[in-house]
């Protein structure tokens, strides 16, 4: 029985039996290519039945872009991506690039990349992709992410008040040579309000910690003798990345951006992303959730309704006979 994509989301989410046989398969693909770990020889021509796959699911894909993507922007920057997925296999590149549309992100190398990991494509967040995710929380109101370089003025006071506990005060007219190599990467944010978040700072001895620790491709690749890892070849943007990431943790985190950093998690252990990703679904649901919250507090907030006019009690008026009757009386 055909399942979509959904379906053996939801069935790996509950721990059914779908879980295990159905969850890494991309929708309709064929047996023998919808090997999402990569075990799968993939020639580079599969990459024309990639691209005809993102074709017929286009309407999928725009349904999991946020409406302030456009849909040509994020197809432009897969098809410049897609030459360096040539060995991937195609249910990795879609699920891949399916968990990239979800976050809003384009895969241009700033705001996330799909990278090859053997036969498998991965999607991997940068750092400016966390720094728009902090943006939409709406808590966030600039976040600044620099390096410090050897011979750069700075200078930092953990129990001095904000902002005066971190100063950089680098020369911009000399060239990065004559700086000197990054020794320290830092992140901050100022919220909504005017008050500043805490510093983070990594030096290149955290940065090769936070490496070694969760990433599996790193390690895999040392024990193999192997150099093309993403934090082989852009070290400097994933110590940049790592600054932010702990950044996110010490600002009011959104669902979304929760759900980001378990999706990075996910892809440094080489576990499948897609799982971890927002759904469009849940997305709507939560949005209707938020709004009836806010809908039931202005409620609380109305005002006491105005008591009725009491009306004034008018005697009871005599009848004739009655009047007849007390004359007779009397």
């Amino acid at each position: 029985m055909t399942t979509t994509l959904k379906d053996r989301i939801r069935a790996a989410r509950s721990g059914g039996p779908a879980a295990v046989e159905q969850h890494d398969q991309a929708p309709d693909v064929p047996a023998e290519l919808a090997d999402v770990k990569g075990h799968e020889q993939v020639e580079p021509a599969m990459n024309e039945t990639v691209m005809a796959w993102l074709k017929r699911y286009e309407k999928d894909f725009e349904e999991a872009l946020p409406a302030h993507i456009d849909s040509a922007a994020f197809f432009a920057a897969v098809r410049a991506v897609l030459p360096k997925l040539a060995h991937c296999t195609p249910a990795s590149t879609l699920q891949a690039l399916l968990t990239c549309a979800r976050f809003g992100l384009l895969p241009d190398e700033k705001h996330a990349v799909i990278k090859r990991e053997g036969t498998t494509a991965v999607f991997v967040p940068m750092a400016q992709g966390f720094v728009d995710l902090m943006y939409r929380s709406a808590a966030v109101d600039s976040v600044h992410v620099g390096e410090i370089r050897e011979h750069d003025e700075y200078s930092y006071e953990p129990t001095a008040p904000a902002p005066q506990d971190f100063v950089h005060r680098p020369d911009l007219r000399k060239p990065k040579e004559a700086r000197g190599d990054v020794v320290l990467c830092y992140a901050f944010a100022w919220l909504k309000g005017g008050a500043r978040s805490q510093v983070i700072i990594l030096s290149r001895e955290d940065a090769e910690e936070i490496r070694d620790e969760y990433s599996q491709a790193y390690r895999e690749a040392k024990a193999e003798g192997r150099a093309d890892t993403f934090w082989h070849t852009h070290f400097l943007q994933m110590w940049r990345k790592s600054a932010v990431r702990r950044l996110a943790k010490v600002v009011p985190m959104s669902a979304e951006l929760v759900a980001l950093v378990k999706v990075d998690d996910a892809g440094e252990a080489g576990q499948v992303q897609i799982l971890h990703a927002p759904d469009p679904e849940d997305a709507r649901l939560l949005a209707e959730a938020e709004a009836a919250s806010v809908a039931a507090e202005a409620s609380q907030d109305a005002p006491t309704p105005t008591p009725p006019r009491r009306q004034r009690k008018q005697p009871r008026r005599t009848t004739r006979r009655e009047r007849r009757g007390r004359k007779q009386a009397a």
